[in-house]
């Protein structure tokens, strides 16, 4: 599998750099971005969600397609992560106990993407 960066959706192989955290990988381009908002940002900005913002429908709809694909790439990370677990001995209850569910709900939602 080639690892995405969760913002812009490019490769491993597209870009310098690809920096991880729990369950996510953001990009030096989308890094670069980001510290140009924030630094043009003024301190008093309210802070609301994206989709709260007032906008056309056609840039709602033109953002579904991107936001499902970030979705399903943390998907994919949080399997692989469960799937590192259990190859570490980490038990069913274990991981549902990290995941704030229970050890049924682990094996049915991962049980078979580990096996």
């Amino acid at each position: 599998m080639i690892a995405r960066c969760s913002f812009c959706g490019k490769p491993n192989t597209d870009v310098e750099v690809l920096v991880s955290g729990p369950g996510v990988l953001i990009c030096d381009g989308c890094v670069q971005l980001c510290v140009s908002v924030i630094e043009g940002k003024p301190a008093s900005a309210p802070h609301i969600a994206p989709w709260e913002h007032d906008l056309p429908l056609e840039q709602v709809l033109s953002n579904l397609r991107p936001v499902a694909a970030a979705s399903a790439q943390v998907q994919e990370n949080l399997a692989a992560w469960v799937g590192k677990a259990r190859s570490l001995g980490g038990t069913w209850a274990q991981i549902g106990e990290a995941l704030g569910m229970t050890r049924q709900s682990a094996w049915e939602r991962f049980g078979s993407a580990t096996a």
